[in-house]
């Protein structure tokens, strides 16, 4: 993830997110680091022009069937993991706050089934309010400051339709202290806002990017049981 970059790229998305912050703009950054990537994927850093591996184990390991249910993917960069759902059958719907990263989506699927859009996570569509059986997060949150991470999770808990699921992949921090980033890794205190909301927490499963790694990394499945 960001550890894995050059050091050039880090201090590159630090800039970015530090000025966008000056201007009140916690995620207007993304647009300016997408659009000076230039179409070279190498240049944005969660952009492996594959699935989420942690994404295809969870789908893999619990056999997730479509069944033309409606999926939503959050901030789904270059939708690889869009297009992964939507072979499975999903009917999938997939938003980045990035034109640019939708015009790329569209330009390397242009077949797709997927309806990218351009949305804003913290401004989304009111009809989406539990519209959807599985919402899938990877990394957004954690790229936001810790200063709109209870907006952006009140924005992300409702989108999950009844008996729906939503699979949040995100770094995670042992202490409430305020982390240097981005990204923020998200805290125990900042993950129960989730189940405040109504969403129960069914599973949760560790990673590390290696066995030097310190930094962990969540997996975490939620369910909204409520009609």
């Amino acid at each position: 993830m960001f550890e894995k970059q050059p050091q050039a790229l880090q201090q590159k998305v630090k800039s970015l997110a530090q000025r966008s912050l000056k201007l009140s703009d916690p995620s207007g950054w993304f647009e300016v680091l997408y659009t000076e990537a230039n179409g070279n994927f190498s240049q944005v850093p969660w952009a492996r022009l594959t699935t989420h591996p942690y994404l295809q184990d969870w789908l893999d390991t619990y056999h997730t069937p479509g069944n033309n249910r409606c999926a939503l993917v959050i901030g789904c960069g270059l939708g690889d993991d869009a297009e992964a759902l939507a072979k499975l059958g999903f009917q999938v719907t997939a938003f980045d706050i990035s034109p640019t990263a939708v015009a790329w989506c569209h330009q390397r699927f242009p077949n797709s089934s997927v309806n990218y859009l351009v949305a804003d996570l913290l401004a989304l569509d009111p009809s989406w309010c539990h519209a959807f059986d599985l919402v899938f997060e990877s990394r957004n949150i954690q790229a936001l400051p810790l200063s709109v991470r209870s907006q952006v999770i009140k924005s992300i808990a409702p989108l999950v339709a009844p008996g729906g699921t939503l699979l949040i992949i995100t770094r995670f921090r042992d202490t409430d202290a305020e982390p240097d980033g981005p990204p923020w890794p998200l805290s125990d205190q900042e993950l129960a806002l989730f189940q405040e909301l109504g969403l129960q927490e069914i599973r949760r499963d560790t990673f590390c990017e290696s066995n030097n790694d310190t930094i962990k990394q969540l997996r975490l499945e939620y369910y909204f049981g409520q009609g």
